[in-house]
């Protein structure tokens, strides 16, 4: 078992370390003749909503003893994760950022956007910069626990899955909140 878990740990670092690469050079790659997705940011949205959805229930299955139930929200939370991740780097291939607070769309926040937007921007940047950050730390996290309880660690699985918990959460439930403060400011 230390060998498959030496081998799993191994894969679990190059994985933690290549999505976020990967997603970052992504967001330069831009699919010529592919009109803007503008339709995605909606779905992908919604994406996290469920996932933290099941994030909650699979903690409620889990304090209920109810382990079968609890891996199948798990294992289809990760599902969702990754189906955000493609549906996003998918929308960014096609489309450029949207700016906070651009309310006439040319792409630049004027002092008068700027303005009018007060304290609210903090907050959005706020958000976005951790939802990004965590959206980074927690995917070793994520596969680490996963790994621990496919190996029948379990003790080992409950303590990260306690660090894990809220830190996927936050990046799902971020995620939705940054999208409705943003979405007033797509192009139409």
């Amino acid at each position: 078992m230390a060998v498959v878990g030496t081998k799993q740990n191994k894969l679990i670092i190059v994985l933690s370390v290549i999505i976020p690469i990967a997603v970052a050079l992504l967001f330069k790659v831009r699919i010529p003749g592919v009109e803007r997705l503008g339709f995605l940011p909606p779905i992908y949205a919604t994406i996290n909503a469920v996932t933290a959805v099941l994030l909650v229930l699979a903690v409620v299955q889990i304090k209920k003893g109810n382990r079968r139930l609890h891996e199948k929200f798990i294992k289809t939370a990760m599902i969702f994760s990754v189906l955000f991740l493609i549906l996003y780097v998918a929308y960014h291939a096609t489309a450029d950022a949207t700016k906070f607070g651009d309310t006439n769309y040319d792409g630049v926040v004027s002092e008068v956007e700027r303005a009018a937007l007060g304290g609210v921007a903090y907050m959005y940047y706020f958000l976005l910069l951790t939802h990004i950050l965590l959206s980074i730390v927690v995917i070793p996290f994520v596969l680490f626990t996963y790994a621990r309880a496919i190996n029948q660690d379990f003790e080992r699985h409950k303590k990260i899955a306690k660090i894990t918990f809220p830190l996927w959460l936050y990046v799902a439930v971020s995620g939705v909140v940054v999208y409705v403060m943003i979405s007033p400011y797509y192009p139409v």
